[in-house]
């Protein structure tokens, strides 16, 4: 996959937030199973939740995959105040039956504050990778 022409969130999540560039951030783990690094970074964020900057939501379902060996997933919301229903979408969008499509896709990018043309070109690069995959 090309390198985006734009600045992509992971590991960014935070000071995007912050810097009034990202109104969403969701992460999911096994229940019980988040690697340290990530707890340290959700206790960055919990400074400014406590403060009102940012708002958080934690939401369980169960695990559905026979082969992964979790009771349920956690879900970790960050929005910034004024985007709350960008939460309830991405966990509809997240719990939405059948296959993941690129509409799934585009969905998930506009909830995360990408652009219509940034969420093309994300897009068309997941279509060409799978495309080489057929080869």
């Amino acid at each position: 996959m090309e390198e985006p022409p734009y600045l992509i969130h992971t590991n960014r999540e935070l000071g995007l937030m912050l810097a009034g560039r990202k109104p969403l951030a969701h992460f999911s783990e096994g229940e019980g199973f988040w690697p340290d690094c990530v707890l340290r970074y959700f206790r960055m964020f919990d400074r400014h939740v406590v403060a009102g900057h940012i708002l958080r939501v934690d939401r369980f379902r169960p695990n559905i995959w026979p082969d992964i060996k979790v009771e349920r997933w956690h879900h970790v919301f960050f929005a910034m105040p004024g985007e709350e229903h960008r939460i309830e979408a991405m966990w509809e969008l997240t719990n939405s039956n059948g296959p993941w499509t690129d509409e799934h896709e585009r969905r998930e990018g506009l909830l995360y504050g990408y652009t219509p043309e940034q969420c093309d070109w994300w897009i068309a690069q997941r279509q060409r990778v799978r495309e080489e995959g057929k080869q």
